[in-house]
């Protein structure tokens, strides 16, 4: 039986508090760690980026970007089309799974912030190998998630704090998804190389920029 999506409409206006609330500015630092190396870029397809705090950044800095922004809540695109206001003729955005969109063949970057561990590894695989099919050699993919940290004091933390995040996320939107994928693993079968990473928080949080070889 097919389950059924979360709905974060029910989150949507208290993420940005939520956030702040359990590790302060650090997503949105992780986030935006690598922002300026996005400049040459000229279209974007953003995947669960939220109330859109960190679309609205790309799009202030990079003002020849055009951004398709997928997202399965409703409430979170409205908030994102209100932030990127500025650029909305810039901007178009899809109420949708990120599973079953149609991908521009001009894409040149893909954003997956804090979105793939909502999603099984065979979705990841999916998801990754069908966007990649729309890419060219060049094209890039900002990734940032949690992960366990290798180091063995931290482990158990890690493991702790991260399992009470899907509980939370299962009670608040009916996420059924429980242990965090790999993306690595999808993104290096689709053809892409990691070029850079940064960690925070001993490796419980990072940000990696990939790219399509």
């Amino acid at each position: 039986m097919t389950q059924p999506e979360p709905n974060f409409d029910h989150v949507a206006r208290i993420y940005r508090w939520a956030e702040y609330l359990t590790l302060g500015p650090l997503l949105k630092r992780t986030r935006e760690h690598y922002l300026n190396r996005l400049t040459p870029c000229r279209q974007a397809l953003i995947l669960g980026d939220g109330d859109g705090r960190f679309l609205a950044q790309l799009l202030r800095i990079n003002k020849n970007l055009s951004a398709t922004a997928v997202d399965t809540s409703a409430t979170m695109l409205q908030l994102l089309r209100e932030r990127c206001a500025f650029a909305a003729e810039r901007l178009e955005t899809i109420n949708a799974s990120a599973l079953n969109i149609e991908v521009a063949d001009n894409t040149d970057l893909v954003v997956t912030h804090f979105f793939l561990d909502c999603l099984t590894q065979p979705e990841v695989n999916s998801i990754t190998k069908h966007i990649a099919a729309h890419t060219h050699t060049g094209s890039l993919w900002l990734v940032s998630d949690f992960a366990i940290p290798d180091n063995a004091a931290l482990r158990p933390i890690a493991r702790l704090y991260i399992a009470s995040l899907y509980l939370a996320f299962r009670l608040l939107t009916g996420l059924r998804t429980q242990q965090l994928p790999d993306p690595q693993s999808a993104l290096t079968a689709s053809g892409f190389v990691r070029i850079a990473r940064h960690e925070r928080l001993g490796g419980l949080l990072y940000t990696e920029l990939w790219q399509r070889r």
